[in-house]
């Protein structure tokens, strides 16, 4: 299993910063079929099926940050690198 863990500072708040994990949630949603809820502060998603199969992970929501954790199943380890690049992407433009 392989875990991409990216975090990023914000000065937004954290009603904000909680629908940015929401968009963060839902674009992954439409390509990879992930479910999310929210528990607390944290938004956590699975893929039950379809390509990303296995794939599981948190969005964890502060007054300052929004911390992404990713675990990988065996089979798509090897895109650590792009999924990284693409959580990056999408936490850039939070400020």
């Amino acid at each position: 299993m392989a875990t991409v863990e990216q975090k990023k500072a914000h000065t937004i708040g954290k009603e904000a910063a909680r629908k940015e994990a929401e968009k963060l949630a839902d674009s992954f949603k439409e390509k990879l079929g992930i479910t999310w809820e929210w528990d607390g502060d944290t938004l956590e998603f699975v893929a039950k099926s379809g390509t990303a199969k296995g794939t599981k992970g948190t969005v964890i929501v502060t007054d300052n940050d929004i911390a992404v954790k990713i675990e990988l199943p065996f089979l798509l380890s090897a895109f650590k690198g792009m999924v990284a690049g693409k959580v990056k992407e999408k936490l850039d433009p939070i400020s």
